[in-house]
């Protein structure tokens, strides 16, 4: 959708379009290191070139006003007077409501507050509920609009630590912060190496000439909130303390290196448990190999480790499922891709794959019918390009 009729819409659901501005927030892929963040490690995301857009403007009554054209008919309101509360009812506007909560706490609550109010109307291209991190992106493009309306200068990292909190605090998304991370500082034609641990972070160039990223949907509907993401992360915490009485110095599963968790692995007796501990440490080392074989051009060796990952989150952690393992077993043997796994939290979702450019077409063709037949899903193909964070969009007069 073009900005001026993002404006055109604005002034149809609230009636006017003076002094407003646009913000963008992108979606992200995580090309790999999944379900490593939350557990102090690395991953790899990069941010894409669809995402969220809001149209905002103030208001000085300290009411604001929440409105999507991806919900039509969901318009939320809520008053910084008589405090934010999650409302179950009111969806995905407790996304925003929970950044807005997040900013009147970092500014010191609300008495005599910059942030009086705003009309803001949201606007995604990011397939809902696919895991490409829509609701990181909804966070961070209210983060950067609200706080620039209220005239506030709050750091990009600041906003999207802020964009976890409320997930954490407020949605009850026990979410690590990779997603708000990509979504705030991704650059783009690069990806992000992040230490998740101390949020120590390299842009790595993602050269791949000759080769296109194609993110292909399941079309499974999967819900963060009532999956099995905090059961995955308990069972992490069970195996950190287990190893912790091995290695007291360990903080956090990122600090384990492969070769110590080689001599300790032994000492988590529950199967299971273990099973989630290796997925971590393997997958971490898989970062570091991946982000090295990017830097000497060699796509063949990151596209197998991108497999690999697919391998141990299917079997180690299990957060795959039928639809992901089908699209991951059919991506994997077409000619052209030279890597493929699920991206993302799991349980549904998308896949990730590394295409020759002369074999998109074939690629999606073949698969989309040999998926289709085995699921009786249609899945849908998007050919994406690494793009920019967070950022304000200058609107000509």
């Amino acid at each position: 959708m073009e900005n001026h009729q993002l404006i055109e819409q604005f002034k149809e659901e609230f009636g006017y379009a003076e002094n407003v501005r646009l913000f963008f927030a992108p979606g992200r892929v995580n090309l790999i290191g999944e379900h490593t963040d939350y557990n102090g490690g690395y991953v790899f995301p990069a941010a894409l070139t669809f995402g969220t857009w809001a149209v905002a403007s103030s208001r000085q009554d300290g009411i604001y006003r929440f409105r999507s054209l991806n919900f039509p008919g969901q318009a939320v309101e809520c008053s910084v007077k008589e405090g934010i509360n999650y409302k179950q009812e009111d969806d995905w506007a407790n996304y925003p409501k929970g950044v807005l909560k997040e900013l009147l706490e970092l500014e010191g609550g609300v008495n005599d507050s910059a942030y009086k109010g705003a009309d803001v109307l949201f606007y995604g291209n990011i397939p809902n509920g696919a895991g490409l991190s829509s609701s990181a992106s909804i966070e961070l493009v209210t983060g950067l609009a609200l706080s620039k309306l209220a005239g506030i200068e709050v750091e990009m990292l600041e906003l999207v630590k802020s964009g976890q909190r409320a997930e954490n605090r407020f949605v009850g998304v026990n979410c690590g912060i990779m997603d708000q991370f990509a979504v705030g500082m991704g650059k783009e034609g690069h990806a992000i190496k992040l230490d998740c641990d101390t949020l120590e972070y390299e842009y790595v160039p993602v050269k791949i000439d000759g080769y296109k990223l194609v993110i292909t949907n399941t079309n499974k509907r999967r819900g963060l909130a009532d999956s099995k993401y905090n059961e995955r992360r308990s069972e992490c915490e069970q195996g950190l303390a287990v190893i912790q009485q091995q290695l007291p110095e360990v903080h956090c599963l990122g600090d384990v290196s492969y070769n110590e968790w080689v001599n300790v692995k032994s000492a988590i007796e529950d199967e299971v448990i273990r099973r989630r501990v290796e997925h971590v440490i393997t997958e971490d080392d898989r970062v570091l190999q991946a982000t090295k074989s990017l830097q000497e051009n060699d796509l063949i060796t990151f596209g197998e480790l991108m497999k690999k990952s697919h391998e141990s989150l299917r079997d180690l952690y299990e957060v795959t499922g039928f639809e992901l393992d089908t699209l991951f077993e059919e991506a994997a043997k077409m000619d052209g891709c030279i890597g493929t796994r699920m991206t993302g939290a799991g349980f549904g979702g998308c896949n990730v794959s590394l295409v020759k450019e002369e074999a998109v077409d074939a690629f999606k063709k073949q698969v989309a019918e040999n998926y289709t037949a085995r699921t009786g899903l249609e899945p849908t193909f998007y050919v994406c390009e690494i793009g920019d964070g967070t950022k304000e969009i200058l609107l000509e007069e």
